[in-house]
């Protein structure tokens, strides 16, 4: 009895895992390619997301990580505006 709730549970754990990945994985990504300048310093940054605006603030994000350091800085950096923009396309994941 034990060895097969033990098994049940693995199952379910497995197919937990294999749901959130497929979950992460699964749809079309846009890509983009963001160039961020802030106080004299720039950084690029090449993103893919589910939706556009989730692509272009996460590259804002990540290229303004790059080239801030503390809190005031980034929220200045993450509300400016990027100086290029540039779509890769999308494309279809598996």
């Amino acid at each position: 009895m034990n060895k097969k709730i033990g098994v049940l549970v693995a199952l379910l754990v497995f197919g937990f895992i294999v749901l959130v990945l497929y979950s992460t994985m699964a749809g079309t990504r846009h890509r983009v390619r963001v160039c961020v300048a802030y106080n004299g310093r720039t950084a690029c940054k090449t993103v893919a997301a589910k939706s556009e605006e989730s692509a272009v603030r996460s590259a804002v994000n990540n290229a303004c990580a790059d080239i801030t350091s503390g809190v005031t800085e980034v929220m200045g950096c993450e509300g400016s505006k990027p100086t290029s923009v540039t779509w890769l396309g999308a494309t279809a994941k598996p």
